[in-house]
């Protein structure tokens, strides 16, 4: 039996220990933010936040996991209220969705990390891949989540077009 904490509650999965925490997350958790892409950790579909860091959850282990504190997606913040959340829905980086999980979660790492990345410490630290291409959107937008994780920025709602705007806040 393993045990560790997925989004601040304790689980533990009666599954051989070479389970990849992938399949546990997914199939006994039904968490399926994170993704199966390639099997190899290339892709970053499946990234979660294990002990603060970045990690491709069809590379680790439940038995290497024992005793960690991993966070998905899912549980990331209510009502997709994180800053990278936000910024991602806002710059509307999403084209087909499949990768962006990943993403969100590699972002949220790295801010936590670094609350003013430059683009180059961006692009270095989501190495995900996306067919969609969004990268350049993605950019702007883990920017735009640092710069609302500082309080220098704030997106609110549109009330003429319904859509998310950037409004930036007095200093």
């Amino acid at each position: 039996m393993t045990r560790f904490t997925v989004n601040n509650q304790p689980v533990q999965y009666k599954l051989d220990a070479r389970t990849p925490l992938l399949w546990a997350l997914r199939d006994a958790s039904n968490l399926t933010g994170a993704k199966y892409g390639c099997g190899t950790g290339d892709c970053g579909a499946g990234t979660v936040d294990i002990d603060g860091a970045a990690d491709r959850a069809c590379q680790v282990t439940i038995g290497a996991s024992e005793g960690s504190f991993v966070t998905t997606i899912e549980g990331l913040a209510e009502n997709r209220g994180h800053p990278v959340q936000r910024a991602f829905l806002a710059a509307n980086v999403s084209q087909c969705g499949y990768c962006i999980p990943g993403m969100v979660m590699a972002a949220s790492v790295l801010l936590r990390k670094n609350r003013n990345p430059s683009d180059e410490e961006i692009a270095a630290a989501i190495t995900n891949l996306c067919r969609c291409g969004v990268y350049p959107r993605l950019i702007e937008a883990v920017g735009r989540a640092a710069r609302l994780a500082r309080g220098e920025e704030d997106i609110a709602q549109d009330e003429q077009t319904d859509q998310a705007t950037a409004i930036e806040t007095s200093e």
